[in-house]
């Protein structure tokens, strides 16, 4: 198999595309000339197989310099027609023009075409004066014909060029958005548990514990440069970055217990109900139960200091419910906002389910998901 993947490269390599009609046209004249020897007609004269072999060894380089190509043939081919009216000649033209509109563009395939038309179809009737316009116009079309079809596979060449780089901006644009969602989620999550705790370790220290306040107050300020700092991060991955698929990463319902667990040691209250039948949930929507419900915790002990929250997660035949509720009232200190509720939305929406933030009439706040099964 692998050899012949490596045989097929080879015969779709550019270097095969330039050599093939050449040696086409190199065999079409060979044939020719043997069958006049065969049928004991006279051969064209040896001046017009030397230019017609001339001509199509310039074809070789018609991607590289497909004007001077187009120009070296088209004068190729006049000559011939003066030499002999027996020759070779007409394909080797058609194939030096359709590379000028397959490897060229605008004015100067525009300025090729006239002027090829011009002078090809000029030299025609110079070559024989008994030549009715009819055919000089024909062959003038023919050059007409080869540089629009020319342009066609350009055109399709470069969509299907486009196609793809698009695909892999996509690619790469949805490894980036996955990336700063994971990093807010599991980053910031655990930055902010460790800012308050060590808070709260300073606040209750008593009087003549100054070296220690002073060392705590020093990891409190880390932890919120490295949160600033991550924010910058995010801002940077998230540029152009469009919605993706994300990949489970080891956390879910199952785990939402050590998460409450583990906001209430840091001193948010908070109780978990759970609902219904608790049925096997698909990665993706597991994992963002979970994500959710992190991200509403984390909020509030950010934004809503003294709060007490809980977590209601129900199950149904058509999907699965993640409610989170807090009653405190934000902080006049609280940090400005980040990517939390937006990296929820974009959670949320890859799931096909919906989410409804905000706050609530009582006080609070309230976030709401459904995520369908």
């Amino acid at each position: 198999m692998r050899r012949v993947k490596a045989a097929w490269r080879a015969l779709t390599s550019p270097r095969v595309y330039d050599i093939a009609p050449v040696v086409v046209l190199v065999l079409i004249m060979t044939l020719g000339i043997v069958s006049t020897i065969a049928t004991g007609l006279e051969l064209p004269p040896a001046s017009s197989l030397v230019i017609s072999l001339i001509s199509f060894g310039a074809l070789l380089a018609r991607r590289s310099h497909p004007l001077l190509v187009a120009a070296f043939v088209t004068a190729a081919e006049i000559l011939l027609k003066f030499v002999s009216t027996d020759n070779f000649g007409g394909v080797a033209v058609m194939v030096a023009y359709y590379s000028v509109g397959r490897h060229t563009s605008g004015r100067r395939m525009l300025a090729a075409l006239v002027l090829g038309m011009v002078a090809y179809g000029t030299g025609s009737v110079l070559a024989d004066l008994d030549r009715d316009l009819a055919g000089s116009s024909s062959s003038s079309l023919g050059i007409l014909m080869a540089v629009v079809i020319g342009q066609l596979f350009r055109l399709r060449a470069e969509l299907r060029a486009r196609s793809r780089k698009e695909l892999a901006d996509a690619a790469v644009s949805n490894e980036r958005r996955r990336i700063a969602r994971e990093l807010h989620d599991v980053v910031a999550h655990h930055l902010t548990v460790v800012n308050a705790l060590v808070g709260g370790a300073r606040a209750s220290l008593p009087p003549g514990h100054e070296t220690t306040k002073e060392a705590l107050s020093g990891a409190e300020q880390t932890a919120r440069q490295a949160l600033d700092e991550m924010r910058q991060l995010l801002h940077v991955l998230r540029a152009d970055g469009t919605d993706g698929a994300d990949a489970s990463t080891g956390v879910g319902a199952a785990r939402l217990p050590s998460l409450v667990a583990e906001a209430s040691g840091a001193g948010l209250p908070t109780s978990l109900e759970v609902s219904g039948d608790s049925l096997p949930l698909p990665a993706n929507v597991d994992h963002a139960v979970y994500r959710i419900v992190q991200e509403a915790l984390t909020n509030t002990r950010k934004h809503a200091e003294g709060a007490r929250a809980s977590v209601r997660l129900a199950y149904d035949e058509g999907g699965v419910e993640v409610e989170v509720l807090d009653d405190g009232v934000p902080s006049v200190a609280s940090m400005p906002p980040g990517f939390g509720l937006r990296g929820m939305a974009e959670r949320v929406a890859l799931c096909g389910g919906t989410l409804a933030t905000g706050p609530r009439s009582g006080g609070g706040f309230r976030v709401h998901a459904r995520l369908p099964l």
